[in-house]
């Protein structure tokens, strides 16, 4: 079953000297119970993909879309009431940054109780209902393998680790038992034994409750060992999309062949001080975007065609776009 589908997405920016397209016909289809990921530089537009989703781009920017359903229904035609009781039921946010993510003010509890959906509560009495949360709300603690579940609820965001506050944050993600997590970049910055537990708990929230999760990071090695489906992102445009594997085997373009090749390789026979692989040039700018395929100024097989926005191809149910696949032999 399709729960996201999103085709052509443009979003539009008004910065000084007119209109640019920050989001450039995105593409991305989401099924039930699919880890997906979304991979691309920082700069990529992988947030504001994110906050399209969720609507909280500024109203001043222009967003159109050949297609944006959840589940069928279009979320760009929708009331702002409509798409909110959709967001706050079914499509749930864990963001990168999650001390900035909280209300400073409030302990963990409260903010925690207040995301608790009053249909799931059984009680009639207030009293009865506040003892109702209480005990939901450790048990969900609980879950995403926080143990000193007192301490976290009467703490304020700042006075807890950054790895407890994540975890914290996947259980404000799965109070409401929604059907698609967003996971907007949440192990930047941590120790590899706290992102490993995070991407674990993720894993295990797909397989025990079947719920499909958009991994929005530029981890390769993190990525890999979840995720089932990736979309390459560059510069505001989809590059390449399809099955994980496919693509580590076989990708056709040579964006994605750069990430692969750029994640770390922990072979025996590596030698020291071995230069890790990386693609000449920067991200460009939104002030100075490249005409056509906006990797064309750093792509090494970029040719004179390259001006000109290449189509969407598609090989069984792997899509890139690229003049010069790397699967083609150049003349």
């Amino acid at each position: 079953m399709v729960l996201l589908d999103i085709k052509n997405l443009t979003l539009e920016i008004d910065i000084s000297g007119g209109w640019v397209k920050a989001l450039d016909k995105i593409n991305m289809v989401i099924h039930e119970g699919q880890i997906h990921a979304l991979v691309g530089e920082s700069g990529s537009g992988k947030s504001l993909i994110v906050k399209a989703i969720v609507g909280a781009l500024p109203v001043r920017w222009r967003i159109t879309a050949d297609r944006m359903t959840w589940k069928g229904q279009n979320l760009l035609t929708m009331s702002v009431k409509a798409r909110r009781k959709i967001i706050r039921k079914d499509i749930s946010v864990i963001f990168q940054n999650p001390i900035n993510s909280l209300d400073p003010l409030l302990t963990l509890g409260q903010q925690l109780k207040e995301m608790l959906p009053t249909d799931k509560l059984t009680k009639t009495w207030f009293w009865q209902r506040n003892a109702e949360k209480q005990g939901l709300a450790i048990k969900l603690l609980h879950k995403v393998g926080i143990k000193n579940h007192q301490i976290c609820l009467n703490s304020y965001p700042h006075q807890i680790s950054n790895d407890v506050v994540q975890k914290f944050m996947i259980a404000m993600a799965l109070a409401s038992e929604p059907k698609l997590i967003i996971a907007d970049d949440p192990t930047r910055g941590m120790e590899v034994i706290a992102k490993t537990q995070i991407l674990k708990l993720l894993s295990r929230v797909n397989q025990v409750r079947n719920m499909s999760i958009l991994f929005v990071s530029h981890d390769l090695l993190a990525i890999s060992n979840m995720a089932s489906y990736m979309t390459v992102l560059y510069c505001g445009q989809t590059v390449e999309s399809g099955e994980l594997q496919q693509l580590r085997k076989r990708a056709f373009h040579p964006y994605t062949q750069a990430l692969l090749d750029s994640a770390p390789s922990f072979r025996k026979d590596l030698p020291p001080k071995s230069p890790l692989t990386s693609l000449d040039g920067t991200i460009p700018t939104l002030y100075h975007l490249p005409i056509g395929c906006r990797l064309g100024p750093r792509c090494p097989r970029a040719r004179r065609e390259c001006v000109a926005i290449p189509q969407i191809r598609r090989v069984h149910t792997h899509f890139y776009s690229c003049h010069f696949p790397l699967h083609w032999k150049a003349k």
